[in-house]
C-alpha cells in the first residue's frame, strides 16, 4: 500500500533576504543580547555571588540543589544540573543536582491525575528536604507550576531562589532570593539566565574544589 497524502498547509509566502540583510539582523541581535548582559546591575551581580555561596554551602552539607522550568527554562535546569553532576571547567567529584524536568512517566502521571501545576510541586513534596535548594527558573516569573514548587520547597525548610526577568513577577515574592534580569525580551532573558548559570557554576566549581 502506498501512503496516504496528507494536505499540509504551506508554511508561509516565500520572501527572499539579501545577505546584506541578514548580516545586519545578526548584528542587531548580538547586540542586544550584549547590551542585557552589561545591564546587569552591581545588585544583581552580588545576587549572583551571594546565591553561589549558598549553592556551595548546600552541596557542602551533603544536600541537593534542584532546577526546574518549563520550555526552554525546562532545557536551562537539565543544563546546568549537568554542570553540576559532571563539570564545567575543572576536574573533581560529582555534585548533587537534579532537574526536576526529565521524568516523563512523572511527569505525565501528575499532570494527567491531578493538574498541570502540580507537575513540578509534587516532585519536590517526595523528594526535596530541609538544606535543599530549589530553582525555579520563568522568564516572567508567572509559571503557576514554579511558584506552586518553590512555595512546597519553603515548607520543607528548603532554600528557594527564583530566575526571571525584569518584574519579576509573582515568583520573585515566592522565593528568598530572586535573581531578575534586566529585559522583558524571552530570548534575552534565556540567554542571559545560561549566562549567569554558568557564572554560578564556575564559582561553585571554585570554592568546592580550590
Amino acid at each position: 500500500m502506498g501512503r496516504t497524502k496528507t494536505n499540509r498547509p504551506p508554511i508561509g509566502q516565500k520572501r527572499n533576504m539579501k545577505k546584506s540583510d541578514m548580516i545586519s539582523r545578526i548584528e542587531q541581535e548580538l547586540e542586544e543580547s550584549c547590551r542585557v548582559k552589561q545591564r546587569f546591575s552591581d545588585e544583581l551581580k552580588g545576587q549572583i555571588s551571594e546565591m553561589a555561596s549558598k549553592v556551595a554551602k548546600v552541596l557542602r552539607a551533603g544536600k541537593t540543589v534542584y532546577w526546574l522550568g518549563n520550555g526552554g527554562s525546562a532545557a536551562d535546569a537539565q543544563h546546568l544540573a549537568a554542570e553540576l553532576v559532571g563539570k564545567l571547567r575543572k576536574p573533581r567529584r560529582a555534585y548533587a543536582s537534579v532537574a526536576l524536568t526529565t521524568n516523563s512517566s512523572t511527569l505525565t502521571a501528575v499532570a494527567n491525575d491531578m493538574a498541570f501545576d502540580e507537575i513540578f510541586s509534587r516532585q519536590v513534596e517526595a523528594s526535596v528536604r530541609a538544606g535543599d535548594i530549589v530553582i525555579g527558573i520563568s522568564t516572567s516569573g508567572n509559571s503557576a507550576n514554579v511558584i506552586r514548587a518553590v512555595q512546597t520547597a519553603r515548607k520543607q525548610k528548603a532554600l528557594t531562589a527564583g530566575w526571571t526577568g525584569q518584574s519579576g513577577g509573582k515568583l520573585a515574592r515566592a522565593v528568598d532570593l530572586c535573581l531578575r534580569v534586566p529585559s522583558q525580551d524571552t530570548q534575552r532573558i534565556q540567554e542571559a539566565h545560561i549566562t549567569m548559570g554558568h557564572i554560578l557554576c564556575g564559582l561553585v566549581e571554585d570554592m568546592l574544589s580550590g
